[in-house]
């Protein structure tokens, strides 16, 4: 067993997609295929199952992932011991779900490759109930979570900005002229939602439930971008974070209603395993993404108080 199969595992298992690991490893993908049949052979085992174009870890494959997690960083930390080079080299792994993908980190992985262009970066979208989950696996080495306060006695919780949600519809419809609006108004409204297990789709739910009003029609999704294109062109009321339609309202394709919902307080979270060793590369990135965060934190609140909201 060698190192360079245990490293091109664990790529493997952070992209779940043999092409792209070899493309981060600058290997061609048979390369890559036949060190993952390899270590599999040697281990008596399938640390992948192919179904179909989906690459999946089995549950083999994922037990072996912590121990090999576990022996890398042990490697890397002994490295950083004995070496004080700036110029940093590596693999990071960043998850997300869709929309702090899009309207967030584009400017973090900027800042961080201008600043480390040795480092290669991957990033995986994940669903936001399973990105948790890939640190306690080992599959990433730092996520970003869309939700309420996340408290947890195994992970490192970082919240980094608090996000606006806001209602938004076509211009011409009937609610978008009003100044002042109550629950009463969204009688017989359809909303676009994401689906139920979404955290923001469960505090939808959970304000509304708390007045009393249970019968909602809702039509729902698991893109921002649908629920966007949906809003515009007039079916219902998307319920969005702020961030994701505000290209939209400059345009004028949407107008934001004059309704939010009480006491959501939503966060841009980043989280690593507590128990994980933190490597320079690790600390560069948390460090860039504070930076560029914290900027874009206080040019929407200069935002907001110019706007006088």
């Amino acid at each position: 067993m060698e190192l360079r199969q245990l490293n091109t595992f664990r790529i493997v298992a952070s992209t779940l997609n043999f092409s792209r690991a070899a493309e981060a490893l600058n290997y061609v993908p048979s390369n890559v295929t036949m060190q993952i049949k390899a270590l599999e052979e040697e281990l008596g085992v399938r640390l992948f199952d192919r179904l179909g174009k989906q690459l999946v870890l089995t549950h083999e494959g994922k037990r072996f992932l912590t121990h090999v997690q576990s022996v890398l960083d042990k490697l890397d930390e002994a490295r950083s011991a004995v070496h004080h080079n700036e110029n940093l080299s590596g693999t990071l792994t960043i998850s997300a779900n869709e929309v702090i993908c899009a309207y967030r980190l584009p400017a973090v992985f900027q800042r961080f490759r201008s600043q480390h262009s040795g480092v290669r970066l991957i990033f995986r979208s994940v669903p936001n109930l399973e990105l948790k989950q890939t640190l306690f696996e080992g599959i990433a080495d730092v996520v970003f979570i869309l939700d309420e306060p996340v408290r947890s006695s195994g992970l490192a919780v970082e919240p980094l900005l608090e996000e606006t949600f806001r209602f938004f519809a076509a211009p011409d419809h009937r609610l978008a002229k009003r100044t002042v609006l109550q629950l009463e108004d969204f009688h017989e409204e359809v909303f676009l939602t994401n689906e139920k297990g979404c955290p923001y789709r469960t505090m939808f739910d959970r304000a509304f439930e708390k007045e009393g009003i249970d019968s909602i029609t809702y039509l729902e999704f698991q893109s921002a971008e649908a629920i966007k294109q949906c809003a515009i062109t007039g079916i219902g009321i998307a319920f969005l974070p702020e961030i994701t339609a505000e290209a939209e309202v400059q345009r004028g394709e949407l107008v934001a209603l004059p309704w939010q919902i009480p006491d959501l307080h939503v966060y841009t979270q980043m989280l690593w395993h507590k128990d994980k060793w933190l490597s320079p590369i690790i600390l560069a990135f948390i460090e860039a993404a504070r930076e560029v965060l914290a900027i874009e934190g206080e040019n929407e609140l200069a935002r907001e108080q110019a706007d006088g909201r």
